[in-house]
């Protein structure tokens, strides 16, 4: 399976190039939070740079629901590109208006611009696709060429990521091509022993990734929320712990399916459990199967993974060759219960093959613990399009660039 690349697109030089980056990302007081979707996208445009073509970034940013909202405006992200190109970044005050089109005009070779959020037009996501069809001819205005590389949307067929590219000669990025070279190796090609991580707040939210990868992985490490709904699946009590009662036959056949394959779930030995949902509510340690009360005697909640667990997972992280992580083992924003979040993340550092932060929750969890991405084998830019490849689902923003 191969991608158009952009060497398929011929000399680009003074040509104009729209590159669909995904820089979705926080914004507080009108400042990014975390840039680590901003910096994936440098080696594509530092790239487009160097060959002297005039670039024209184009994303979204949060949820406008098709109206423009000063909230979403993405003047802060281009902001923070610039920082980091270490040059100027025009912005336009639209993103296929009059503003959009003088400053793409003014382009010269080697610069960039960046138009306002997509969302802002209803036609990007619209479920119409002659509507979406007509925003993709609207931008394909401002460019000769598409370079696609917001791997955190290639899960939709959405006007930029899908249209657009049926549209102009089309190409994927290098991040879209890193992404999908370590997806691949984790689904059709993984150095074993390979372990696969999962957290998060829901089984029900990795269902298809579970059923997929069961053939494919040596041993499965559950934490997170989704931990209860194993843990009362074999008959033990979850106190007041997240639970999801129409997951449990699933997760009991999911367990039957992996004693057949030979293959190890590794549930947690102890929860931290707490009195309450909260940062600084009183807490303690308890075995997984006998979570009852918590420390002021109401029904526990179970919000990390003990340290009993943490050292194992660590230990069973570490020794594997390949390794998968996507969801927090506990409510890390609170640093109570941010220690089995922050083992993993520190043994998956320890990985000597193949080690991979799986997008989303997993990603905005190794930074706020004090991680880098360069300490991990791979960051991946995108959960749920993460999720969607390794259940074995076609992405559409893939296909239209050559994906099979």
């Amino acid at each position: 399976m191969t991608l158009r690349t952009i060497e398929s697109l011929g000399d680009l030089s003074g040509r104009r190039v729209i590159v669909r980056c995904d820089l979705n990302v926080p914004i507080a007081d009108g400042a990014v939070g975390d840039d680590g979707r901003i910096r994936a996208s440098l080696p594509t445009l530092n790239a487009l740079i160097h060959r002297g073509a005039k670039v024209v970034v184009i994303s979204h940013l949060g949820r406008p629901d098709g109206t423009r909202d000063a909230r979403y405006s993405l003047k802060p992200v281009a902001q923070r590109l610039s920082e980091l190109l270490g040059a100027p970044v025009a912005v336009a005050d639209d993103t296929v208006g009059s503003g959009a089109e003088a400053t793409v005009a003014a382009l010269e070779d080697g610069e960039v611009a960046v138009l306002e959020n997509l969302r802002f037009n209803p036609g990007e996501t619209s479920k119409d696709a002659a509507e979406r069809r007509a925003f993709a001819e609207k931008l394909a205005r401002f460019g000769d060429a598409l370079v696609s590389d917001g791997f955190g949307v290639v899960h939709r067929k959405q006007a930029s990521v899908y249209e657009l590219a049926q549209v102009l000669p089309s190409a994927a990025g290098s991040l879209i091509a890193a992404e999908t070279d370590v997806l691949d190796r984790l689904t059709e090609r993984p150095a074993r022993p390979y372990t696969v991580v999962l957290g998060g707040s829901k089984v029900s939210d990795k269902l298809g990734v579970i059923a997929h990868l069961l053939p494919r992985v040596d041993r499965l490490l559950i934490g997170g929320g989704m931990l209860f709904t194993f843990l009362k699946a074999q008959g033990h009590p979850v106190g007041a712990s997240l639970l999801e009662e129409d997951q449990l036959d699933t997760v009991r056949g999911y367990l039957a399916e992996a004693a057949a394959r030979g293959v190890e779930i590794v549930l947690p030995t102890d929860v931290v459990v707490a009195e309450r949902f909260a940062g600084d509510a009183a807490h303690g340690v308890q075995a997984a199967d006998a979570i009852e009360n918590g420390p002021a005697g109401a029904s526990g909640i179970g919000l990390d993974i003990g340290p009993e667990t943490a050292a194992r997972f660590a230990e069973l992280v570490a020794s594997s060759t390949t390794v998968f992580w996507n969801g927090p083992m506990g409510v890390f924003e609170f640093p109570a219960f941010a220690h089995g979040t922050k083992s993993v993340a520190e043994a998956l550092t320890r990985v000597s093959g193949l080690g991979v932060v799986g997008g989303g929750d997993s990603a905005a969890a190794v930074r706020a613990l004090g991680f880098t991405d360069e300490q991990f084998g791979h960051v991946s830019t995108g959960g749920g399009a993460s999720l969607e490849f390794l259940e074995g689902k076609k992405l559409p923003g893939l296909e239209v660039l050559g994906w099979a």
